[in-house]
């Protein structure tokens, strides 16, 4: 593992060397002629003012000093060009996997999500013959808490993304109920599941905008979600035309996410996946976030968390383990304790 790293950061490092190379040679043949060409202009200007050609040397200064104005600009292309073409590369890719991966047609999913996701030998890896997930079989009971907790790279994050459609190319089947995940058209997809992740996108807007998402909806279904998600109190102190500010700048961590949690509540998605929504969270805002979280009803909630407290993981219906890409225990918290397995080593060793 030692050596995978090193070799990772060795590759990593020598991309970041060259690209800074590149930079230094480009804005320095750049600095180089602007100063070679302002040198050779004012030999010019001194030259055609010494020998009599209707030019003072007061002009010559001023042609020099307004060279700059056309200096700079050019010297700015080099580096102007090598954005555009490093977004046009990012365009692709993202036009790529919109396309791949958004469906505008397929089945509509039902408005309740009445039996559970289930997931049956799912496997996928990012890269061939790279698994991240191996045989992973599972079925989430519509309306409860399920808890994915596991060290750093055993796959928590892709099972998330998986459930939400974020790629196609696995083996096995994700089923919402009874309907196949791959064919299920994206818009409907999208109404009944909602994602809460780490970055949590404001506008620069009111509360209340920023909760309707610009949308129409009734007052009391507003005032309900407000309450549900724990945004009372700022609402109280603040008030729902309070702006948020450029991304939510006038907004905590929690309070963002507490937004988020509001938009999902209002849209009545039937399944909340929550991606290490608490990570950047003090301690006590997690907490404060994560209760909001299970304390909703008649949800399907999936929580993906490195925060192993104790009050915490003893309301979720179920804690699935980890490991390797594999789900390797799975239980309440009082029985995986008992077992004395992976998750005791992971919860012992987090105290």
């Amino acid at each position: 593992m030692c050596r995978i790293f090193s070799d990772t950061v060795k590759e990593v490092t020598d991309a970041k060397t060259f690209r800074m190379k590149m930079r230094i040679l480009v804005n320095g043949l750049s600095a180089s002629s602007g100063t070679i060409l302002q040198f050779s202009i004012f030999l010019i200007g001194a030259y055609l003012a010494l020998n009599g050609h209707s030019l003072s040397a007061g002009s010559v200064l001023v042609f020099v000093q307004l060279l700059n104005f056309v200096i700079n600009p050019i010297g700015a292309i080099p580096q102007a060009l090598a954005e555009i073409k490093a977004s046009k590369t990012l365009i692709v890719k993202v036009a790529e996997a919109l396309e791949s991966n958004v469906r505008e047609e397929g089945l509509e999913c039902k408005k309740e999500l009445v039996t559970g996701i289930t997931v049956e030998d799912l496997s996928f890896g990012y890269e061939e013959e790279k698994p991240v997930l191996q045989d992973v079989n599972f079925t989430f009971g519509a309306g409860k808490s399920y808890a994915i907790v596991g060290s750093s790279g055993s796959g928590k994050s892709t099972l998330l993304n998986l459930l939400m459609a974020s790629h196609n190319d696995y083996a096995g089947s994700i089923r919402y109920d009874e309907t196949e995940l791959r064919q299920i058209r994206s818009e409907s997809l999208y109404e009944m599941v909602s994602v809460v992740q780490q970055n949590v996108f404001i506008f620069n807007a009111s509360i209340r905008d920023n909760i309707t998402m610009f949308s129409d909806f009734p007052r009391e279904e507003v005032d309900h979600a407000i309450k549900l998600s724990g945004l009372s109190k700022l609402i109280a102190e603040r008030g729902e035309n309070y702006l948020c500010g450029e991304n939510g700048s006038g907004l905590s961590g929690g309070e963002k996410q507490r937004i988020s949690i509001a938009r999902s509540l209002l849209k009545k998605s039937q399944v909340l996946l929550v991606d290490e929504a608490t990570a950047a969270l003090d301690a006590q805002t997690a907490f404060q976030v994560s209760n909001a979280i299970l304390d909703l009803n008649d949800l399907t909630r999936i929580v993906v968390t490195h925060s192993l407290d104790e009050n915490l993981l003893k309301k979720y219906d179920c804690i699935l383990t980890l490991k390797n890409g594999s789900i390797t225990e799975s239980g309440s918290f009082d029985e995986l304790m008992e077992k004395k397995g992976y998750f005791y080593s992971l919860f012992t060793v987090s105290q």
